[in-house]
């Protein structure tokens, strides 16, 4: 069985249910050959990248950046990791109250570091909080999790 893991930072409500949202969409009913493990930021370990097939990564914009528990994940996991799991299927959310450009493009560059592969392009939700962020991040996990089931990934 292939293994998704979801990286996710929640530190309100809203990004909360972000989380939620792309595990609700990973493990959607008609998607039953994969397991999804949701982990913190802070709890999650390299060996559990080093178990996945496949990693969706969530994050808020922190003063132009990624928030610095997806930063703690990386600084942990990417020397354990990197040999092991290159081409790594990936893919990312930011919850950004600006534009999400500099979060995006450090997320970006240390996943290139990695030799990650990007499935989509990451996913970014600017501005004031709408409830359509919700049904785009499930989408998200639902996408990922079913090309990672089907194998295409």
């Amino acid at each position: 069985m292939k293994q998704l893991l979801i990286v996710a930072h929640a530190p309100s409500p809203n990004t909360q249910r972000l989380r939620d949202a792309a595990e609700r969409g990973a493990r959607h009913p008609e998607i039953e050959a994969l397991e999804v493990i949701v982990k913190p930021p802070l709890e999650a370990e390299p060996d559990d990248v080093r178990a996945c097939d496949a990693i969706l990564l969530g994050t808020t914009e922190n003063l132009g950046y990624m928030s610095g528990a997806l930063k703690d994940f990386f600084d942990r996991c990417y020397y354990p990791v990197l040999e092991e799991k290159q081409g790594l299927p990936c893919a990312l959310y930011i919850r950004a109250g600006h534009d999400g450009t500099g979060t995006r493009r450090a997320v970006e560059s240390i996943v290139t570091g990695l030799r990650w592969k990007w499935v989509q392009e990451p996913l970014v939700l600017r501005g004031e909080w709408q409830d359509g962020f919700v049904d785009q991040v499930e989408e998200l996990g639902l996408y990922l999790a079913a090309g990672l089931e089907a194998g295409v990934l």
